[in-house]
C-alpha cells in the first residue's frame, strides 16, 4: 500500500518544474499531502494507526506551533512570512499544509537515521541533521516562487543570501525536539526500542535458525518484514549471499529519502536554475545519503 502514495509522489514532482502560477501551486500543495500521506500509509502498514497518530500529532503538531511562533516572533527561525492564499486554509498567518509538510519531510529522514545507528543520541542528532539537509532543498525552492519571504536578506549562505543563517539553526532544534519525541514514540507504541529500523544486516539469520529466531523475534515484538535471509543455506556454505542493510518493511521511505536527495539535486542544478541549493542540499542529505549507499553497496558485495 505504501507504494502507491510514493509512486504518485515522484509523478507530481516530476511535473513540478512544468507548471507555473497557480497550477504550479496546486502542485506543491500536491506534493505535501502525498509525501505526508505516503509517511503515515506506510507508519500504519508498518508499526499501526497507533503508532502513525503519535508521528504525525509529534511532527505536524510541533512544526505547526514552531511557524506561528516563528511568523509572530521571528524565533526560531528569522523573521518571515508566508504569502497570503497561495497554499489553502491558514492559521495565524501560517498554511495548514506546512504542518502536513513537516510530517512528509522528517518521516524518511527519521527511518533512515535509524538504518544507520542503534544508539538513539546518535539518531536523534542524525534526524536533526538531515532535516537541515531537506530545508537546504526546500527553502531556496519556495523562497524563489515565493512561498514566503524572509526579512533580513544578505545574512545567509553564499549563494543563498535571502534566508539567514537562523532559519537553518531553528530548523536542527526544532527537530531535534521532535526527534527526541519520536525517541519516546518508539519506545511507548513502537517495537520497544528507541530503533524501530535498526539494520537487517545485522539480523542476518541462516536458513536452519530462522524459525527459531523469527518465534523469538515475534515474542519481542519485532515485525516479521525486519527479518532478513541470506541466499546461503548456512554457515556450511562458507559464506552468506549477498544481502542489503535495509529491511523490507523501510524500502518505501527509503526510497523516498534516495529520491528527495538525488532527484533534488537534478532538479535544483539543471531545471530550477538553483544551482548552489543542488549543492547545498546534496552535501545536507549525503550526511545520512552517503553512509548508506556505501553501507549497501558492501553488504552486497559481502
Amino acid at each position: 500500500m505504501p507504494v502507491v502514495p510514493a509512486v504518485l509522489l515522484v509523478l507530481v514532482q516530476i511535473s513540478y518544474p512544468l507548471a507555473s502560477g497557480v497550477a504550479r501551486d496546486r502542485v506543491t500543495v500536491a506534493v505535501v499531502l502525498l509525501s505526508a500521506g505516503t509517511a503515515l500509509v506506510h507508519a500504519v502498514a508498518t508499526r499501526g494507526i497507533r503508532y502513525a497518530l503519535g508521528f504525525v500529532v509529534i511532527v505536524s503538531g510541533l512544526g505547526l506551533v514552531a511557524e506561528i511562533v516563528g511568523t509572530a516572533t521571528g524565533f526560531p527561525f528569522g523573521c518571515y512570512a508566508y504569502a497570503d492564499g497561495r497554499s489553502g486554509p491558514a492559521v495565524a498567518g501560517v498554511p495548514l499544509v506546512i504542518a502536513l509538510a513537516w510530517t512528509g519531510g522528517l518521516y524518511p529522514v527519521w527511518v533512515v537515521a535509524g538504518l544507520s545507528t542503534r544508539r538513539w543520541a546518535a539518531r536523534v542528532a542524525m534526524t536533526a541533521v538531515g532535516a537541515v539537509g531537506w530545508d537546504l532543498f526546500l527553502d531556496p525552492q519556495m523562497v524563489a516562487d515565493g512561498q514566503w519571504t524572509w526579512c533580513a536578506a544578505g545574512r545567509g549562505l553564499p549563494g543563498l543570501d535571502e534566508i539567514p543563517y537562523t532559519n537553518y539553526l531553528g530548523w536542527f532544534a526544532v527537530a531535534l525536539v521532535m526527534a527526541f519525541l519520536l525517541t519516546g514514540l518508539d519506545r511507548v507504541v513502537g517495537t520497544g526500542s528507541a530503533n524501530t529500523f535498526a539494520p537487517a544486516a545485522e539480523r542476518l539469520l541462516s536458513t536452519e535458525r530462522t524459525p527459531a529466531r523469527a518465534s523469538d523475534a515475534a515474542q519481542a515484538g519485532i515485525p516479521a518484514l525486519e527479518l532478513a535471509t541470506p541466499d546461503s543455506t548456512g554457515p556450511e556454505h562458507g559464506s552468506r549471499g549477498p544481502v542489503c542493510p535495509i529491511s523490507a518493511d523501510a524500502v518505501v521511505p527509503v526510497g523516498v529519502f534516495m529520491w528527495t536527495w538525488l532527484g533534488s539535486t537534478l532538479a535544483h542544478a539543471v531545471f530550477l536554475d538553483l544551482p548552489y541549493s543542488a549543492w547545498y542540499g546534496c552535501v545536507g542529505l549525503g550526511v545520512l545519503g552517503v553512509p548508506l549507499l556505501v553501507r549497501s553497496v558492501a553488504a552486497r558485495r559481502g
